[in-house]
C-alpha cells in the first residue's frame, strides 16, 4: 500500500496566472549529487517518472498555506506548488525545508520577503524605483489590467504596486474613468476595470481599502465589480444596496461616525460575501486583510454602541414598555440579536464587559416580553443562547428568581424547552441548538459552590420541580398506551433529543434523576420506544437503560428487576432475528457488561426469567457466561449457608420483611437533598450485601434459612426445621 502522507499534486503557474496540474505522485527529500544539495523529488504514481526535481535553495522563500500546501518561486516567472493529501506529509516536508534553511518549522514563510528585497536594493548602485504606472487613460486600461494581474503571484511586486497606487492617488483616477466608460457604454473598458479593481483588492493592503471603501468611492468600486467579463449581463449590485437593502434605525443614531461605520461594514461584507468570487486555495490569503478590515469595523461598532449609555437605555426602555407595538418590538429584539452576534468579534475581556452591560440593563427580563410572537421568540432564543454561552450561572440565577414570581408555563427556561419541542424544521436544527443550551445550564461541571449556598442543589431542585415535566411531556404522551402513539420521523428525532438530555441527567445528576425515574416509572415508558420502526430511536432508548445499568446502583437494579424491564429489550433482540446490525451489537454489549461486571441481582433475574429464550443464541458466549456466573453464585451461597454459626439460628434476630420494604419506600418518598449530600448512605463494602442479593430469595427458601436483604442493613433470619 502506498504512503498517502507523501502523496501530492504538482502545480505550476502558467502565463495566464492560472495553476496547471502537472500530475500526482509521491514526494521525497534527498541529496542529489548533480544539484549539489538536498532536493525535493516527486515521482509519478502511475509510472514512476520524475515529475519534479527541485533543489531546496537556502535563499528561496517557501510558503506553507492551508496546512497542506507549499508554494515557492523557482525563477522570476516560474512558480511551483505541492498540494499534499495529508497534513502530516506536508508538515514532514516543511520540516526538511526549514532544516536546510535553518528556520523554525512553526513559521509559515521561510524568508522575510520585504527585507530580502530591501537587502537586494541596498546592494544595487542606485535605488530601484517603484513600479511605473501607465498614465490613467482609457486607451491604457488594458495595459493597467495586465500589470495588476501580473504582480499577484509575487509578494514583493504586490508591495511595490500598492505603494505606487497609494502615492499617486491612482484609485480615484481609475474610478473617474469608470464613470466615463459607463456613460460611453464602453464595455471593453468596463471589463478591464473589473480586472483592475479585483486585482487591487487582492493586493490585500489596508491603506488601499481605506480609500476604496470611503463614502466617496465605495459605490463606484461596487459598480466596477458589476462588469465581470464572464457574465453575459452585468449584475445590479448598486441597485440592491441603494434601493432594496434598507437600513433600519430602531432608535435614531445621532453619532454620524457610527452610522457611517455601520453602512461601510454592511457594504464591505456584501462585497466579500456576494460580489467577489470564492477564492481558490491559492488566493485565500489575498483577502485576509479584507476579513480583518470587517472584523475591526465590527469591534468598533460594538464599542461605540456600548459606550453610548443614553442610546442603550432608550432601546431597553422601549423593549420593556408593554405599550410598544409588535412590529417595533420585533425590530428591537432583532437589533439586540445582531448586536450580540457582532460582540462575538470582541476580545474575551471586552466581550465580558459587553454582556455585563446588557445584564445590568436587564436583558433577561426584557426577553420575556412579547414571547407570543414567533419572530420575537426566535430572536430572543438566539440572544438567550449568547447569554448562556457567556455565563450559565447568571442565567440560572435569573430563572430561579423568576420562578418565585411567575407560573411554570411562562418561565423563560420553559419557553426555551417548548420552542425546542415545537421546532418545525424536519431536521430539528433549532431544537438541537436549544438542547445544547439546556445541557449547558443543567451541567453540574459549570455550577458554582460557595460557603453559603450550593448552586448545584438549588438549581437542580428548581429544574426538576418546575421544568422537567415540560421536557418529558412529549415522551410520556407518546408512550401512554405501552406503544408509540406517533412514530413519524420528526417525532422520533425529537424524542431522541429528549432521551439524549435525559441520558446526560442520569450520568450527572444521580439523586434527582433517580427520584424522577422511579416516581414516574420513566424507564418503562422509555423502553416502549424499543418498538419504534426508527432504529436510531430504539438505540437511544437502549442507551438510556445502558447508562442506568452502568451506574451499578442496587436501587436501580431492584427497580429494573421488580418491573421486569428487561423484557422489551430481550423482545427487541429476538425480533431482530439473525440480523447482525447496530441494535444487535448494542443489546449484546449491555448483557456482556452485566456479565463482566458480575452484577449478581441482574444476572439472577435474567437467567431465571429469560434464559430459555436466550440459550439458543450461540454466536456469542455472553448468555452461556451469564448462566455460568449464576450457577457459580448458587454454589457459593450453598457453601455459605452450611457454614452459618449456630448463634444465628435464633428467632431473636428475625425481622419482619414487610418492615424492610417500608424502610425502602421511605427513600422513594424523599424529595429534598441536604446540601448536595446523598440521602442514601453508601453501602459499605465490608458488609456481605453483595453475597446475598434479593434475587436469590427463592433459592434460599429451599435451604434451612431465609435471608432478607435491604440496601442499608443485612438481616439474617433463620426458620427452624419443622
Amino acid at each position: 500500500m502506498s504512503d498517502t502522507r507523501r502523496r501530492v499534486k504538482v502545480y505550476t503557474l502558467n502565463e495566464d496566472r492560472q495553476w496547471d496540474d502537472r500530475g500526482t505522485g509521491h514526494v521525497s527529500s534527498t541529496y542529489v549529487e548533480r544539484l549539489k544539495g538536498m532536493s525535493l523529488l516527486v515521482r509519478a504514481e502511475a509510472d514512476g517518472s520524475l515529475l519534479l526535481e527541485s533543489k531546496i535553495n537556502p535563499n528561496t522563500a517557501y510558503q506553507k498555506q492551508q496546512d497542506t500546501l507549499i508554494v515557492w518561486s523557482e525563477a522570476e516567472n516560474y512558480d511551483l506548488a505541492l498540494s499534499f493529501q495529508e497534513k502530516a506529509g506536508c508538515d514532514e516536508i516543511w520540516e526538511k525545508i526549514c532544516q536546510v534553511q535553518g528556520k523554525d518549522p512553526s513559521v509559515e514563510v521561510t524568508q522575510d520577503l520585504i527585507e530580502s528585497e530591501e537587502e537586494h536594493i541596498e546592494e544595487m548602485p542606485e535605488t530601484s524605483p517603484l513600479i511605473d504606472l501607465p498614465s490613467c487613460e482609457l486607451n491604457k486600461l488594458e495595459e493597467i489590467a495586465d500589470l495588476v494581474t501580473s504582480v499577484l503571484s509575487s509578494p514583493i511586486r504586490r508591495e511595490k504596486l500598492a505603494l505606487a497606487l497609494e502615492n499617486e492617488g491612482y484609485i480615484k483616477k481609475l474610478l473617474q474613468l469608470f464613470q466615463v466608460c459607463e456613460n460611453l457604454e464602453n464595455t471593453e473598458g468596463l471589463h478591464h476595470l473589473y480586472e483592475i479593481i479585483r486585482g487591487i483588492l487582492f493586493l490585500n493592503k489596508a491603506t488601499l481599502f481605506e480609500v476604496m471603501f470611503s463614502d466617496e468611492c465605495i459605490m463606484d468600486v461596487v459598480g466596477c465589480l458589476e462588469y465581470d467579463p464572464s457574465l453575459a449581463q452585468p449584475k445590479r449590485h448598486r441597485e440592491f444596496l441603494t434601493k432594496t437593502a434598507k437600513f433600519k434605525e430602531v432608535i435614531p443614531i445621532t453619532d454620524s461616525e457610527l452610522r457611517q461605520k455601520i453602512h461601510q461594514t454592511y457594504r464591505v461584507q456584501y462585497i466579500q460575501d456576494i460580489i467577489l468570487p470564492t477564492p481558490s486555495v491559492f488566493e485565500e490569503n489575498f483577502l485576509s486583510t479584507l476579513t480583518s478590515f470587517i472584523f475591526f469595523n465590527k469591534v468598533e461598532i460594538v464599542s461605540m454602541l456600548q459606550e453610548d449609555e443614553k442610546f442603550l437605555s432608550e432601546v431597553f426602555a422601549q423593549l420593556t414598555d408593554e405599550a410598544t407595538d409588535d412590529d417595533k418590538r420585533c425590530e428591537l429584539v432583532n437589533f439586540f440579536k445582531e448586536f450580540c452576534a457582532f460582540s462575538q468579534t470582541l476580545q474575551p475581556q471586552n466581550r465580558d464587559a459587553f454582556f455585563k452591560t446588557l445584564a445590568k440593563l436587564g436583558i433577561l427580563p426584557a426577553l420575556e416580553i412579547g414571547m407570543d410572537d414567533l419572530q420575537v421568540r426566535s430572536a430572543a432564543t438566539d440572544i438567550f443562547s449568547y447569554l448562556v454561552e457567556f455565563s450559565p450561572s447568571m442565567v440560572r440565577e435569573f430563572v430561579m428568581q423568576e420562578a418565585q414570581q411567575s407560573d411554570d408555563d411562562i418561565l423563560l427556561i420553559n419557553v426555551v424547552i417548548e420552542q425546542m419541542i415545537c421546532d418545525t424544521d424536519p431536521e430539528l436544527g433549532g431544537a438541537v441548538q436549544l438542547m445544547g443550551l439546556l445541557r449547558t445550564l443543567i451541567d453540574p461541571e459549570n455550577m458554582l459552590a460557595t460557603a453559603n449556598k450550593t448552586e448545584k442543589s438549588e438549581f437542580l431542585n428548581f429544574f426538576y420541580n418546575h421544568c422537567m415535566h415540560v421536557l418529558t411531556a412529549p415522551l410520556l404522551a407518546n408512550t401512554s398506551e405501552d406503544k408509540c402513539e406517533k412514530d413519524n420521523y420528526q417525532t422520533a428525532q425529537l424524542l431522541a433529543l429528549i432521551l439524549e438530555l435525559l441520558t446526560f441527567c442520569v450520568e450527572h445528576h444521580t439523586y434527582h434523576i433517580k427520584n424522577y425515574i422511579m416516581n414516574k416509572d420513566l424507564l418503562r415508558r422509555v423502553l416502549v420506544l424499543m418498538n419504534s420502526k426508527h432504529t436510531f430511536l430504539a438505540l437511544c432508548a437502549l442507551r438510556f437503560m445502558r447508562r442506568i445499568i452502568g451506574l451499578k446502583d442496587e436501587f436501580y437494579n431492584r427497580y429494573i428487576t421488580k418491573g421486569n424491564l428487561f423484557e422489551p429489550v430481550i423482545n427487541a433482540l429476538l425480533d431482530n432475528g439473525t440480523r447482525y446490525n447496530l441494535l444487535n451489537s448494542a443489546v449484546i454489549e449491555l448483557f456482556e457488561f452485566i456479565r463482566v461486571e458480575d452484577i449478581k441481582s441482574l444476572i439472577a433475574h435474567i437467567v431465571e426469567n429469560f434464559y430459555n429464550a436466550l440459550e439458543s443464541i450461540e454466536y456469542v458466549q455472553t448468555f452461556k457466561g451469564l448462566k455460568t456466573k449464576y450457577e457459580q453464585e448458587k454454589d457459593r451461597q450453598n457453601q455459605k449457608l452450611n457454614s452459618v454459626p449456630s448463634i444465628l439460628r435464633s428467632n431473636r434476630f428475625r425481622r419482619d420483611a414487610r418492615a424492610l420494604e417500608e424502610d425502602e419506600e421511605m427513600w422513594f418518598n424523599e424529595d429534598e437533598e441536604e446540601e448536595g449530600e446523598a440521602v442514601v448512605p453508601p453501602v459499605e463494602k465490608s458488609k456481605p450485601e453483595d453475597d446475598f442479593p434479593d434475587s436469590y430469595e427463592k433459592f434460599m427458601e429451599t435451604k434451612k434459612g431465609i435471608y432478607v436483604i435491604s440496601a442499608c442493613h443485612l438481616w439474617v433470619c433463620c426458620v427452624p426445621d419443622r
